[in-house]
């Protein structure tokens, strides 16, 4: 379970509502017919913020919940921690 703050929570919840618009805007864009050098622009900008919102809360997460874990001697947390990098780095 995360402990993060709710201003923490509105701000990821923000980026991804904007995300979410970006990708009705891509759908149009299809459905539209548009010239697809700028589809692949949009999407890799969605990519951008996707990134961007993982890299905010990964942060977040090893400042509390890996932290957290680790006093409580925890350790094995941190092959989790290796675990999920590898899965966003790929």
């Amino acid at each position: 379970m995360s402990h993060h703050s709710t201003d923490f929570k509105n701000g990821l919840n923000t980026r991804l509502n904007r995300i979410e618009g970006q990708i009705r805007g891509i759908k149009g864009m299809i459905e539209r017919d548009t010239y697809c050098d700028d589809v692949l622009n949009q999407l890799a900008a969605v990519q951008a913020a996707l990134n961007g919102v993982g890299k905010m809360l990964l942060e977040g997460h090893m400042k509390s919940c890996i932290v957290e874990r680790i006093e409580a001697g925890e350790h094995e947390v941190i092959d989790d921690l290796l675990i999920t990098v590898n899965k966003l780095m790929k």
